[in-house]
């Protein structure tokens, strides 16, 4: 488990950093060097320093994984764009859903996004976690649906951290400003243990902030508007742990873990400008919130008997809710107003056993294998004032739900001198079971199965080199609003209608590694691909001719995607220190395309290449850092523009790209004494101008309000943190 940084520290970094140990990938601590597969850490070193305070911010520098954050211009009938703030991560092409989030390693929340309501996966506080672990490649094998393209685990703080030398109370706080947002945040971390078996922790964080700023200059209270929307944020936090440890062969482990965020929004962008009609939007405000409350057992016992070593048992309960409100001040016609929900509550439950068995003196195995369950609610609810033509409130988009799953998993690692080879299955059997009650369709339930199969080996050439290879499996359900998506407009003559005939979606991946760690030059290079069927697209055109009241336009979630998506990364340091000082050079470059083998066109989920390079002087009580990362353009050939003929419903209408950028972060701490440090940075030195893929999807090149989606210019960090 990393500790607090100190001066002390400092010069065993690089030391420590080879030998990091991660759960995510195996479902046991485990070195990541050790894993056949790609693995990205942030530990809680790397977030102080970097000043990392959101999702969006934890991935700026790795490869083949972003983060989408589009600017908040959405209206309350028409328009998504940011209203799910910082909406999940994109994994080597994949997004949305196909990536599987884990606290703790407990299910997150999923998005939801239909129309112009959007609920992003945002509900974490960065200054609760202890380290972040991305896995790259599917997780299906050990985690089940959702894995597709990997996943992400935020793994919250534990008091073990704090309590080093002996120490039976300790903590941290910390005080920050970012410029980007003008946003506060202030955390404060106590952990004590009172005796030998009991540890006990308790971090609360407050974080207050506005929009997110962008190089737009025009401040027009109307839809020409490219300076942000103004825009108050907060978010407030809690954790809380009780570790209990009888003996050295158990332990009990109870958190609770509380997030909430809320952001209002003053949604100028929305105005009309004059001549006002009578249906003219003259003002537009919105508010949305976001909860997640959390309660888990982790029970560990070593049992040492002939099937098992070690015993895990979780419990886990989640409640999380969002909420958007938004209302419409219109010229003469009634104002309109949306109130929207969405909720998940989950129950799930997990026993783990593993086993060690030495065959002779060269061979030993290893088999982890367990039993999930997870049981979870899903909900909405559309009220407001002035419903859609042909709907009375209140209004379900698809009926209350409730998802099972039951899985059985196993994973056995062979070992033997320089060879690893690690097969492993997962078998799930899932079903979706909708409730009639206050739906205007037919409700339809369904259940299916899914093997994942994977394999991984590795192979230790010297001590310093090593070279990988796996196959994985990855598959994820549909869910309850693709299968029942329900939506009617009379008026209009459109209307989407469930599928009770949706299949998972699946995938197969291979990927290679190569490993170097000679002391100086550590480097990490993987080439992957992967082929990927039955992708679900979500409200695709099926039938009718568009005539209101006699055949209307008839939208469907429905399986028709073939996909495969291929690249390679490589990362890695220069590492020139010695005696706590010295020079380091950290370096990472990933590639990704991705074709939809249906239509043979580009998939457009699909980042452009990041090359990230820095420059690091470490000294015994201060460092600084330089920082460039170069954006490539989004090739016109590597885009399908018939998204943007679709939003736009103009058949001559292209997708702007973004054009080629680098920019350059200048960072410094100050190790002030061995319990107090000052961390500073500028972003953005030279005031860039440059926007991100992921962000502009769906803006026409002759777009006026380009600017509006650039990222932020110049701007100034600062966080102070004391350790007692």
């Amino acid at each position: 488990m990393a500790s607090p940084a100190s001066a002390q520290q400092a010069a065993g970094v690089r030391t420590a950093a080879l030998g990091e140990v991660v759960v995510s990938g195996s479902r046991t601590e485990q070195k990541k060097d050790d894993l056949a597969a790609s693995v990205e850490v942030i530990d809680r070193e790397a977030i102080e320093a970097q000043q990392i305070h959101d999702i969006r911010g934890a991935v700026r520098e790795l490869p083949n994984v972003s983060v989408k954050r589009a600017p908040a211009r959405f209206g309350l009938a028409s328009g998504n764009t940011g209203r799910d703030g910082n909406a999940g991560f994109n994994i080597r092409g994949l997004d949305g859903n196909r990536v599987l989030l884990l606290t703790d390693g407990i299910r997150s929340p999923r998005s939801y996004v239909f129309s112009a309501n959007a609920f992003g996966r945002d509900y974490f506080d960065i200054g609760l976690v202890e380290r972040i672990e991305i896995i790259k490649g599917p997780a299906s094998a050990l985690y089940g649906s959702d894995g597709l393209a990997g996943l992400v685990n935020f793994i919250t703080r534990e008091p073990a951290s704090f309590l080093q030398e002996g120490k039976t109370f300790g903590g941290s706080a910390s005080v920050g400003y970012s410029g980007d947002d003008k946003g506060w945040h202030t955390g404060l971390t106590l952990a004590g243990k009172p005796s030998d078996t009991v540890q006990w922790l308790l971090s609360a964080n407050l974080n207050r902030a506005h929009a997110l700023d962008n190089m737009g200059d025009n401040d027009a209270a109307n839809i020409d508007r490219t300076t942000p929307n103004p825009e108050r944020s907060r978010g407030n936090s809690l954790l809380g742990k009780v570790i209990l440890t009888p003996n050295a062969d158990q332990r009990h482990s109870f958190t609770f873990e509380h997030v909430e965020k809320t952001s209002r929004y003053d949604l100028l962008s929305g105005i009309a400008k004059p001549p006002y009609a009578a249906a003219s939007v003259i003002g537009l405000n919105a508010k949305t919130d976001q909860e997640r409350n959390r309660l888990t057992y982790d029970g560990r016992l070593r049992v040492d008997s002939a099937l098992a070593d070690n015993l895990q048992a979780v419990v886990s309960y989640q409640k999380a809710n969002s909420r958007e409100f938004i209302f419409e001040d219109r010229f003469s016609s009634p104002d309109r107003s949306r109130d929207v929900t969405y909720g998940e509550n989950t129950l799930q439950l997990g026993l783990q056993a593993d086993k060690t068995i030495r065959m002779g003196s060269d061979w030993a195995q290893r088999i982890t294998y367990g039993f999930d369950y997870t049981l979870a609610k899903i909900e909405n609810l559309q009220t407001g004032m002035v419903p859609p033509a042909g709907e009375s409130y209140p209004l379900k988009r698809f009926p209350d739900t409730k998802e099972r799953t039951s899985a059985f998993y196993v994973q056995d690692e062979f070992i033997h001198d320089r060879w690893s080879i690690t097969p492993g299955v997962r078998v799930d059997h899932f079903s979706i079971d909708a409730d009639q009650v206050g739906f205007n369709a037919t409700a339809v339930s369904l259940s299916d199965s899914a093997v994942s199969p994977k394999l991984g080996v590795l192979f230790r050439a010297a001590p310093q080199w090593s070279v990988y290879g796996n196959y994985a499996a990855g598959f994820k359900a549909p869910n309850a609003f693709q299968i029942n998506n329900f939506f009617e407009n009379i008026t209009s003559g459109y209307k989407t209608i469930p599928n009770p005939n949706l299949k998972p979606e699946k995938s197969q991946n291979f990927e290679l590694g190569l490993r170097g760690r000679t002391g100086i030059v550590n480097f990490d290079v993987a080439a992957f691909t992967g082929n990927y069927r039955d992708l679900i697209e979500n409200d695709r055109l099926v039938g009718g001719r568009g005539i209101p009241r006699i055949d209307p336009l008839i939208y469907q979630s429905v399986n028709i995607g073939r996909a495969r998506i291929s690249g390679f990364e490589i990362k890695g340091e220069v590492d020139w220190t010695a005696s706590g000082k010295g020079f380091s050079l950290p370096f990472a470059y990933g590639q990704t395309r991705g074709r939809d083998r249906t239509t043979n066109t580009p998939l457009n989920s699909v980042d452009p290449q990041k090359l990230y390079v820095g420059l690091k002087y470490q000294a015994p009580v201060w460092s600084v850092r330089l920082d460039a990362v170069h954006h490539s353009a989004k090739k016109s050939a590597d885009v399908d523009h018939s998204e943007i003929v679709a939003a736009t419903r103009n058949p001559a209408a292209t997708q702007f790209v973004t054009p080629s950028a680098t920019t350059l972060d200048l960072s410094a701490q100050w190790r002030i004494r061995k319990d107090l440090r000052l961390n500073a940075s500028v972003v953005n030195l030279t005031d860039k101008k440059y926007w991100m893929w992921s962000d502009v999807r769906g803006v026409a090149s002759n777009s006026n309000i380009r600017d509006a989606y650039t990222q932020p210019g110049r701007s100034f960090n600062v966080s102070l943190v004391a350790d007692f």
